[in-house]
């Protein structure tokens, strides 16, 4: 029989909050890695976002579900683009294949995610730069 996948429980203010990697969020964002999951893809993860920080262009392969918790988030351009500007409390979804050339932040803002499979971070024509699954983040988290 398989083994059953251990449940979790995080105190998120005993986390100490880390560096994101710069080259996927320039502008000094910090997270936390609240959540891994092999058996379904999926990683989960809260995000602190000083005013003019943003994640670079990505496409979501999985769908993801996010709640700003504190500030603002234009995704895709934000509202004024045709977009979406996210005020919080809000919460928002993100389908398979969403393609978000720039996710900005214009004030200091925070959310939580949970991501559904890897985001692939991407150049202006597509070509894909980095695949972030739960593998990579909790490397990246691991140091």
């Amino acid at each position: 029989m398989k083994t059953h996948i251990a449940e979790e429980y995080v105190q998120m203010d005993a986390v100490d909050w880390k560096p994101f990697p710069e080259v996927f969020g320039p502008g000094g964002i910090r997270w936390k890695l609240l959540h891994v999951s092999p058996e379904a893809g999926a990683w989960t993860a809260i995000f602190d976002c000083p005013a003019g920080s943003s994640f670079a262009s990505h496409i979501h392969v999985g769908p993801g579900e996010y709640f700003l918790t504190k500030g603002k988030m234009d995704v895709r351009g934000g509202k004024e683009a045709g977009g979406d500007t996210a005020v919080a409390p809000g919460y928002g979804y993100e389908s398979c294949n969403a393609r978000h050339d720039k996710t900005y932040f214009p004030v200091d803002s925070e959310f939580y995610m949970t991501f559904l499979g890897p985001l692939v971070f991407i150049q202006p024509d597509g070509t894909p730069i980095a695949v972030v699954g739960w593998e990579q983040a909790q490397a990246a988290w691991l140091g």
